[in-house]
């Protein structure tokens, strides 16, 4: 049924796809994000420990980490319906048994493994496992749009879960969350598939190319063709120098891209801004973030993913030089102008790395086994984005200031470009805007 629909279809199921994407990357990200307004009342009822408390979202997310080889594995082997199936389950577990905790390992494997693996299979990384398949030529702005769906839904669901909690307990808030999860993502995870071919479509819907006698050839976007006909197992990609300049680009924006989110606010009130400027800072981040991803993922599939990879990387650096410009010398103030820099920079132009975020990887490796290669890939780059936070704490904690650890960021941002130039994915596979015509 599904595949007649399709077909009926060929240029709109692509985007149907994207939808899917958006609604439940939508949801899965931010069953993950809601942690920081469940904290505030799970330590009011129970009095524990903020650390102990707060650990169980370090440690969901560590456990992610670890999990997404074999995230990738599941995908090679049975595909994107029994990936979502399995993140919308796993979200809908670790809400609904979060609300029967009352202790803290309850939330370890509540709150933390069961949603950090339900939002792993829901998210980037779940989402980047497929969805460069369905389109070649617009490759980068599908990837936006659907990403964008992250900063839609902590816009939507965030707001209502903190009304939710306001009126009726986190536990309710929890309930109604799993309950949005379940009555969408279920019925939503049965419109994908894997490839266009498993419909009997083409990428972008384009129509199949003809065998006529003097039809003209298709464009191809090929160009190493000895790279690109090699059937890459996961052993032979981690022979190359290649993965290795993915996986320390990768590790290095992960870095750069947690050092400011978990310490930014606790900064901008340590420099003179008040709780709630601070709070508005970190959602105005997220809503830049949708333009940001939409434009730059249309902008990558015209000049190359690596110039668009680095732009975003150098909009981390100008992000740091904003926060360190905020806290310069002992008589620095709040400065409103430095602040929406420091919006705009994160927002428009770091939020914009996640539109080439799978599409780099895939144009290299793109394969049947690429779904082992990028879980292994996304094991190296989350372990990034869990040592950017607590390096940055350590250093604060050691030196006092947060100025070395914005320095550190900083230049793991520059190391994230270089490693992505050196990568080369366009020297694989080149984008739309630089197709050459056939001969």
């Amino acid at each position: 049924m599904i595949k007649a629909f399709a077909r009926g279809l060929p240029f709109y199921y692509g985007w149907i796809v994207i939808s899917v994407a958006f609604v439940t990357m939508a949801m899965g990200v931010n069953a993950r994000t809601a942690f920081s307004l469940l904290l505030p009342p799970i330590i009011a009822e129970y009095g524990w420990d903020r650390s102990v408390t707060a650990g169980a979202f370090s440690f969901g997310f560590l456990v992610s980490a670890f999990g997404s080889p074999l995230l990738g594995r599941l995908m090679d082997l049975k595909g994107p319906q029994w990936v979502s199936l399995l993140g919308v389950f796993a979200v809908v577990a670790g809400l609904g048994l979060a609300t029967l905790a009352s202790q803290p390992w309850h939330l370890y494997l509540t709150l933390g493994v069961l949603i950090g693996l339900g939002s792993v299979c829901l998210g980037y990384s779940g989402q980047s496992l497929y969805l460069p398949n369905w389109f070649v030529r617009r490759r980068g702005l599908a990837m936006g749009l659907a990403f964008s769906g992250v900063g839609i839904g902590s816009i939507v669901l965030l707001p209502w879960m903190q009304q939710l909690i306001s009126a009726q307990g986190w536990r309710h808030a929890c309930l109604m969350l799993a309950i949005v999860v379940l009555c969408l993502g279920l019925p939503l995870t049965f419109l994908l598939r894997r490839t266009p071919s498993d419909l009997g479509l083409q990428p972008d819907g384009d129509a199949a190319p003809s065998t006529a006698p003097g039809a003209s050839r298709p464009r191809s976007n090929i160009v190493d063709a000895q790279w690109a006909a090699t059937d890459w197992t996961l052993a032979r990609a981690l022979r190359t120098r290649r993965f290795w300049w993915l996986a320390l680009g990768y590790f290095a924006t992960m870095y750069a891209w947690y050092a400011v989110q978990v310490h930014q606010t606790k900064y901008l009130v340590e420099v003179g801004f008040s709780a709630a400027g601070a709070a508005w800072a970190l959602g105005a981040v997220s809503l830049a973030g949708i333009p940001g991803q939409i434009a730059l993922g249309a902008l990558s599939d015209r000049i190359g993913r690596e110039h668009v990879w680095a732009l975003s990387n150098l909009g981390f650096v100008a992000t740091y030089a904003a926060l360190l410009a905020l806290g310069a010398g002992p008589l620095a103030q709040p400065s409103t102008v430095m602040l929406w820099l420091m919006i705009l920079t994160q927002g428009l132009l770091g939020y914009g790395v996640t539109s080439v975020y799978g599409a780099i990887p895939s144009e290299i490796f793109e394969g049947k086994h690429f779904g082992s290669i990028f879980g292994t890939l996304m094991l190296i780059a989350i372990s990034g984005g869990a040592c950017g936070p607590w390096l940055t704490g350590v250093l604060y904690d050691w030196l006092g200031s947060y100025a070395p650890g914005w320095w550190l960021a900083a230049a793991f941002s520059v190391l994230a470009v270089v490693m992505i130039y050196l990568a080369a994915p366009g020297k694989v596979r080149a984008v739309a805007g630089r197709i050459r015509e056939p001969d």
